[in-house]
């Protein structure tokens, strides 16, 4: 595995493999990885030639008050688990790269990115607009590959490349769930005992809802009522709501005109923000 620290360094390296015709994935990550993210590099592994991951904790899809300081960086065994699964390079910038001095062009979410997230961190998704549009402009990859357990960013990456007309195929990827139920998350590690278990609450609200659906039920405000009860012991909700799959606006009912429909849920266990989702 090679690694990289220059945009003129990777960019040479992926070109080559273009110019002899090998299909180059991207796996985009703030690193402390988990199995979530080495699932994606064996996906891009399965579909393309080459497989680069990068690492960079991008500071503008951070808040002032949220936890850019203490989030986890434990490079070393990073690029130990990317090599273990085969990664064949790996982009490691350092801030003052990806946003130098005078740095001041942004990339604005589309309208996907307003509701949810975009209301509870407004800032969030232009910073992860732009540094993902950055990364496929230095590494130009052919597929760049995102977990859905990230629902609402994997839609606005799909828009902004889609609106934007940037040739480089989204590749959804299936959540990585601990035998418990908890998604993965690289935040999981900041969980007490006590907030760990309580935490299973977002998993088992969401299958409460996928049960009922299944059930038959087809009304919004139930489901989110049901799962607003199940989430009580969270420490506080964002938001647990019933949306269309595609625009993440609100509905009356699950299957409306043959529409895909996704519970999505925010919770807080302590100072830890959670989120998952399942789509019906």
């Amino acid at each position: 595995m090679q690694k990289f620290s220059s945009v003129d360094s990777i960019r040479t390296w992926t070109r080559q493999h273009t110019i002899a015709g090998r299909r180059v994935g991207l796996v985009p990550t703030m690193g402390a990885l988990h199995e979530g993210h080495l699932s994606l590099v064996r996906q891009a592994k399965q579909e393309c030639d080459v497989c680069v991951a990068t690492i960079f904790v991008n500071p503008t899809q951070f808040a002032p008050t949220e936890d850019l300081s203490r989030y986890p960086r434990p490079l070393e065994r990073d690029l130990e688990l990317l090599r273990a699964e085969g990664a064949d390079g790996v982009f490691l910038p350092d801030e003052a790269m990806m946003y130098p001095e005078g740095f001041g062009t942004y990339v604005m979410p589309p309208p996907v990115g307003l509701p949810l997230e975009g209301q509870s961190r407004p800032e969030h998704f232009r910073g992860v607009t732009t540094v993902v549009m950055k990364l496929f402009q230095i590494v130009g990859p052919d597929a760049a590959f995102f977990g859905r357990k990230d629902f609402q960013q994997l839609r606005v990456i799909e828009d902004m490349t889609c609106d934007l007309n940037v040739p480089v195929r989204i590749v959804p990827c299936d959540i990585v769930r601990d035998p418990d139920g908890l998604a993965m998350s690289s935040r999981n590690r900041y969980l007490s005992a006590d907030e760990r278990q309580r935490a299973l609450l977002l998993s088992r609200a969401l299958h409460l809802v996928e049960e009922m659906v299944s059930g038959g039920e087809r009304s919004v405000a139930i489901l989110e009522s049901a799962m607003k009860s199940e989430l009580k012991a969270c420490d506080s909700v964002d938001y647990a709501v019933v949306v269309d799959a595609k625009t993440l606006q609100p509905i009356e009912c699950v299957g409306h005109a043959g529409a895909k429909s996704v519970a999505l849920l925010a919770a807080r266990l302590g100072n830890t923000r959670l989120i998952d989702n399942r789509v019906l």
